[in-house]
């Protein structure tokens, strides 16, 4: 038995020891200082109490003052260490931040300073780069450009500008080599991710390799800026009649992949409002339209902004919202998109068996799947989260547990489920903090209509419409030829129903051993019986001093005993 964490840790490396020593020697040193920090950051952090609560509150739903508030790292050394670690772990620091369901409070204050803590990329490298993207000098394309940055991130900074006209635009700047740095990094982890799969339960019960290499789609998404200029158009088109909600628009031609230029929306983050202006303003109906945007994006569209932390929602002068940042977007089918919905009504009305039943039809079961617990635990879960209030209830943290409800049990939850946990999870703090007694439920019930007959209005446009005919025609042309070949075939003798049941032939033989063995064993108690009464009847005939025909038959049945003994201890399949 390994000793948990250290010993998986230790057979993960020795795996990769061996298997390094059939890799060139030239790829070896630039991976080993990889190896190296990894690792070492793994050892600290893997067994440290503060990772054990994690695990304990991502699946119980403890009180927060019953939570240990001392553990062996302080928030600051966390900080410290996923900064030395290099972007990509500060990538996931930020993502760490937005997960209250898993870490305490100071820990995510200090986590949340990797969004906007970064050392600066220096003045001279963003003019090179800007002027080397846009093809033109700063000085003709814009008429002031402020050399301060306005925020740093791990990924790129932000800086604001003026253009010819006098508009000012936000322009993003990707920090050089940092689409490498990221690559070398996910290569790395997913070769870890790999041996941990293949040598330890915990990484196959949760499909570490499936969870890094989704993380790798969404940071080489958000690292192409052409990507996000076309996702901040969509969104604005889907959210242009919600009068409240603000998507900022791209400028084209001041933007590439590396550079992006957009509106500049002059506000803060939703979390920094005063408690004064919380109390003086009614923000009730301002949430309900962030709520019903959210529905919209998710059930209707499709296409939804999929990192909504509070650094990305921002407050504007005018008490209206502005959606920032869609680097990283979530898309779901029109079949999950059902699904969500379904599973979000449920969620709403408390109905625990509705919601086990939706969540077992968009997932797969593994061979061990345990059903019948699994239903129990999600019901109990959604039954005891029957709170209207948004800072009590956290839709977006049950969804989580829902999730690793799931996993605990081997069954496989489609990965959308985990991402709208996140995203609700992000807006559970938006909502509790402009209007902590809004109904979430009552309100996700009230839009369900609304977006329903949007959806439905959608399906029944003309495009729709004509589709469903060009379908129809196809069949219509294709039936008489269809039809031919199986009246030919059925005239002909030659209709074949290819039913995967059982296999008849392997069901019959097995029928047919059982009686063969059954008359063997009838036979050979005949024998034995004959002989019985053979041996009263006196005869010349003796062997052994007995009467030669009884001890023939007793011979007989006793050679067939054993050989059907033989047959059926060594032959018979098990």
């Amino acid at each position: 038995m390994l000793q948990p964490g250290i010993g998986e840790l230790g057979l993960i490396w020795i795996s990769l020891k061996l298997q390094s020593k059939h890799k060139p020697m030239s790829i070896l040193p630039d991976n080993l200082e990889r190896y190296r920090k990894f690792f070492g950051f793994m050892l600290k952090y893997w067994n440290s109490n503060l990772f054990e609560q994690t695990a304990a509150s991502a699946l119980e739903n403890e009180p927060e003052t019953t939570q240990k508030e001392d553990f062996d790292q302080s928030p600051e050394e966390l900080v410290e260490d996923l900064k030395a670690m290099g972007p990509t772990y500060i990538k996931l620091g930020q993502l760490l931040s937005t997960r209250p369901d898993l870490l305490p409070d100071r820990y995510l204050n200090v986590l949340a300073t990797l969004q906007d803590d970064v050392p600066p990329i220096p003045y001279e490298e963003v003019h090179e780069i800007v002027e080397r993207e846009i093809g033109t000098r700063i000085s003709k394309a814009f008429k002031e450009f402020n050399k301060k940055p306005l925020a740093s991130a791990s990924i790129g900074q932000v800086h604001t500008a003026r253009l010819k006209s006098g508009k000012p635009v936000a322009i993003k700047i990707q920090r050089p080599g940092i689409r490498k740095k990221f690559t070398e990094d996910l290569d790395t982890l997913e070769e870890l991710a790999q041996l941990a799969v293949k040598h330890t339960q915990t990484a196959q019960k949760y499909s570490f390799d499936h969870v890094l290499a989704e993380l790798r789609r969404i940071l080489m998404h958000e690292l192409d800026y052409k990507r996000e200029a076309q996702n901040l158009i969509r969104l604005g088109k889907n959210l242009k009649y919600f009068k409240n909600l603000i998507v900022p628009q791209p400028v084209l031609d001041y933007s590439t992949g590396k550079v992006l230029t957009m509106d500049f929306i002059e506000g803060k983050k939703v979390t920094s409002l005063s408690p004064l202006k919380q109390i003086e303003v009614d923000y009730s109906p301002l949430v309900d339209e962030l709520v019903e945007a959210y529905l919209k994006q998710v059930i209707n569209d499709g296409f939804v902004h999929a990192d909504p932390h509070p650094g990305n929602i921002q407050f504007t002068k005018d008490d209206k919202i502005a959606l920032i940042d869609l680097g990283m977007v979530a898309k779901f089918n029109a079949g999950l998109q059902e699904n969500l919905l379904q599973l979000l009504i449920a969620i709403s009305k408390s109905d625990g068996q509705a919601t086990a039943h939706v969540l077992l039809n968009m997932s797969e079961c593994g061979e061990n799947a345990d059903i019948k617990t699994f239903k129990k635990q999600i019901s109990d879960i959604v039954m005891d989260s029957q709170s209207n209030a948004a800072e009590d209830m956290q839709t977006g943290r049950l969804l989580i547990q829902l999730n690793r409800l799931a996993a605990e049990n081997r069954i496989h939850i489609p990965v959308e489920v985990n991402i709208l946990g996140k995203i609700l999870l992000n807006m559970d703090q938006i909502i509790a903090v402009l209007d902590p007694d809004f109904d979430l439920r009552a309100a996700i019930q009230k839009h369900v209509n609304t977006i329903m007959r949007e959806k439905m209005y959608q399906q029944l446009k003309p495009e729709s419409f004509f589709t469903v005919v060009l379908e129809a025609k196809k069949l219509i042309e294709n039936l008489p030829e269809h039809l031919n070949k199986i009246s030919d075939n059925l005239a002909n003798n030659r209709f074949k129903l290819d039913v995967q049941a059982i296999d008849e032939k392997r069901v019959t033989d097995g029928f047919q051993k059982v009686a063969n063995r059954i008359t063997l064993g009838l036979i050979i108690a005949a024998m034995i019986i004959g002989a019985s009464m053979l041996m009263q009847i006196p005869t010349k005939f003796t062997i052994f001093g007995y009467p030669g025909l009884a001890m023939l038959f007793f011979l007989m049945a006793a050679a067939g005993a054993i050989y059907l003994s033989y047959i059926i201890i060594f032959k018979d399949e098990t």
